[in-house]
């Protein structure tokens, strides 16, 4: 059912825009017309049942016109047919080796500079035709020849060209209903019903190598090496354009992925076929599958039938094609050709820095040869990926007591020394210097470098603190390790929030006094956010320096396991943090009396006019165990005993709702307990009921799982609309 509803009529769409194609790559490739016929039949049946992608079309391609001219011109069409055959053959084993993915390391820049400089000559020589002479032989003949066609014109042919092309050029702009019929059908169509009705004078498509006049194709004779060197270049040529025709296509539809070793193994049997049956080489070609996709095509039945209504078409009526004028199939291939000059190619590789291997693929092509150009676009793209991966970058900048950071970027080689040792030696002798090395490989050449000025930049009186954020290389090399054997991908780096125990690497102490006293972990941190996190956070700080808005008040345990700004997602100037031994608000009056939490309460919702005070409890909180035994755990501590009796009213609660009896979970029940009852503590003051009578303070109760490292809300003892229990700007993690 969904064939018939998506796919019939997508294929209908594709074969309509399909025979006028194949029949002017056809023309343009210096092959008979009905082997661009077979090449749809079997691009969309062959290629279409066995490759691996579900919605590509494949048939014959305008990029492989410029080879195909070629090899016609050299050996003849029978011979050109055994080397489509045999290139087939070489696709069919690489698919079958896996070998599919080692074509997308092609530069897309050299592909595409291929198939601009091949539009740009179809362009060219098919203009001759459109004035009614002749192509010349290659592309700076036609440039040349240019003046004398145009002076020498003729008119009815000229005036089918200039037809076709206008209905081409103003087709898109007609209403939707009428774009149905695709542009270059209804560009042949009123060629040649014109042509006809006016009795123009034109040279009519002639078909007498049609499918009657099949002859096996025979060994091409000459020089073997130039032989196996054309069948590599027709295999490679049409299985990369099959291939990254098949990744453009998979980003324009939902369905499964292209499988792109099924997809080669399927091209290869498909030019096999077509090959020994009289066809051109077949590819995957962009045009047509775009417009499967957007005609809705769901399977590779769409690919299927679209190469049977094209057979179909070819032998029941291939007499109409008689009818179209070469003229206007000239026309055709001209803005085929100039399309294929790609303004958004050409945009995408100068984003990438690529525009020296499209130019130079392009003038190559054109100028020398497409073998040629292509190599030659190949050249220039492995120098120029050579030179960036031999590319250093240091940045250098000093903070204001002076320290200097320098931070060393890309791969570490011999080439790359000379700049590495003139920004070095630019740094004044005796500064305190922070070097990074970002680089993810180092020979022995950069490590000399390196290694070398820090023995006399230290020497000097200066001092070199050397930080590696990839692979330890330098370290490495300067225990007298063994290297690595190549380049590894980078590590992750140490995040702020984990602990120094589980960092990568552990904050070396560094001395700082002439007795050889050395930083703690903690003043070896700070040095750390000076050198990485301070100026990152800087511009935050300095917008918060006159004042603080936080807009929550956050009362939690001093436990070190609890980090607030990490499990509230929170950054500077949020929240307004309260810390103490069991998250405790003690009760308005309460014995012993206690003022720190009370003022910090007071000071954010009287003066900061926060929003939400949230308390938040953890699991196997100790405060809550000495509160369980009844003040044994605290031992000989008379502070800790005194400060928790105001978890007394928790533990009450607890035996209210639990019992007296002590069960494996009572603990955790008691640390959530707890956080209720801390939520009751703040409503015995009456500035705070009051608010949040007044709908203008939320009391938020939060319990942080350390073990599943989860935040659950807590529900209050009394609900009331009130009381607000979960704030979803806050909390990271629903229960």
């Amino acid at each position: 059912m969904s064939t018939l509803r998506h796919d019939v009529p997508a294929s209908l769409v594709v074969f309509l825009i399909a025979v006028p194609l194949s029949l002017g790559i056809a023309m343009a490739s210096g092959a008979p017309l009905a082997a661009g016929l077979i090449a749809a039949v079997v691009g969309g049946i062959v290629a279409g049942a066995l490759g691996g992608s579900a919605v590509q079309v494949s048939g014959p391609a305008a990029g492989l016109s410029l080879v195909v001219v070629d090899l016609v011109h050299t050996y003849g069409w029978r011979a050109t047919c055994m080397i489509t055959l045999l290139a087939g053959a070489v696709q069919l084993v690489l698919g079958v080796f896996k070998a599919a993915r080692a074509a997308l390391a092609v530069s897309p820049a050299v592909i595409h500079g291929m198939l601009a400089a091949v539009g740009i000559i179809i362009a060219l020589s098919q203009l001759h035709v459109v004035l009614g002479g002749s192509s010349q032989k290659s592309a700076i003949a036609n440039v040349m020849e240019l003046p004398g066609q145009i002076a020498d014109l003729h008119g009815h042919k000229v005036a089918v060209g200039i037809l076709t092309i206008t209905v081409l050029a103003l087709w898109t702009r007609l209403p939707k209903r009428i774009k149905v019929v695709p542009a270059p059908l209804a560009a042949l169509a009123a060629a040649a019903v014109t042509a006809w009705a006016f009795g123009w004078d034109v040279t009519r498509v002639d078909l007498s190598g049609s499918f009657t006049e099949w002859a096996f194709p025979v060994l091409p004779q000459g020089d073997w090496h130039l032989v196996v060197s054309s069948v590599l270049l027709v295999a490679l040529l049409a299985g990369c354009e099959s291939l990254l025709c098949s990744v453009a296509i998979d980003k324009m539809h939902g369905g499964r992925r292209a499988d792109l070793d099924q997809e080669l193994t399927g091209q290869g049997v498909a030019n096999m076929v077509t090959g020994a049956l009289g066809g051109l080489p077949v590819a995957g070609v962009i045009v047509r599958s775009t417009a499967n996709v957007q005609a809705g095509a769901r399977t590779r039945w769409s690919t299927i039938l679209h190469g049977v209504w094209v057979l179909v078409f070819a032998l029941g009526f291939g007499w109409t094609i008689t009818l179209i004028p070469l003229e206007a199939l000239a026309a055709l291939l001209v803005l085929i050709g100039v399309q294929m000059v790609n303004l958004g190619h050409i945009r995408k590789v100068h984003g990438h820095g690529e525009v020296p291997v499209y130019v130079v693929t392009m003038a190559a092509v054109i100028l020398i040869g497409l073998a040629e150009g292509v190599l030659a676009g190949l050249a220039l793209a492995a120098l120029l990926a050579l030179r960036r991966l031999t590319w250093v970058t240091v940045l250098k900048r000093e903070d204001r007591d002076g320290r200097l950071h320098v931070t060393i970027s890309g791969s570490l080689t011999f080439l790359g020394v000379p700049r590495l040792t003139h920004e070095l030696r630019t740094i004044p002798a005796g500064a305190t210097v922070d070097l990074d090395l970002n680089i993810d490989f180092m020979d022995n050449g950069a490590f000399e470098a390196i290694h070398s000025w820090r023995l006399d930049h230290e020497r000097m009186g200066g001092t070199v603190v050397i930080d590696e954020l990839h692979d330890e290389w330098y370290a490495l090399a300067a225990s007298g390790a063994r290297m690595f054997p190549a380049k590894s991908p980078p590590k992750a780096p140490d995040r702020w929030w984990l602990p120094w125990a589980h960092r990568r690497r552990e904050v070396e102490p560094v001395t700082v006094s002439p007795d050889g006293a050395s930083e703690c972990l903690l003043t070896a941190g700070a040095r750390e956010y000076h050198r990485h996190t301070a100026p990152l956070v800087r511009p935050i700080f300095t917008e918060l320096a006159r004042k603080q808005q936080p807009s929550h008040l956050f009362i939690t345990c001093a436990d070190s396991r609890i980090m607030p700004s990490l499990i509230t997602a929170s950054g500077p100037g949020d929240l307004f943090t309260v810390r103490n031994i069991g998250n405790l608000v003690p009760r308005k009056g309460s014995e012993p009396h206690d003022d720190s939490v009370v003022a910090a309460i007071e000071y954010a919702t009287q003066v900061l006019g926060v929003h939400t005070i949230t308390v938040c409890g953890h699991s196997g909180c100790g405060a809550m165990a000495g509160v369980l035994s009844g003040g044994v755990q605290a031992g000989s501590l008379p502070g800790l005993r005194r400060w928790l009796r105001h978890g007394d009213h928790s533990l009450a609660t607890f035996i209210e709702t639990e019992g007296d009896r002590l069960h494996a979970g009572a603990l955790d029940v008691l640390c959530r307990v707890n956080v209720q009852q801390q939520l009751e503590n703040l409503r015995t003051y009456r500035k705070v009921d009051e608010q949040v009578r007044a709908g203008k303070l939320e009391l938020v109760g939060l319990y942080f799982d350390i073990g599943s490292a989860r935040v659950h809300m807590v529900p209050p003892l009394r609900p009331t609309l009130s009381v607000k229990t979960f704030d979803r700007r806050m909390v990271t993690s629903e229960d």
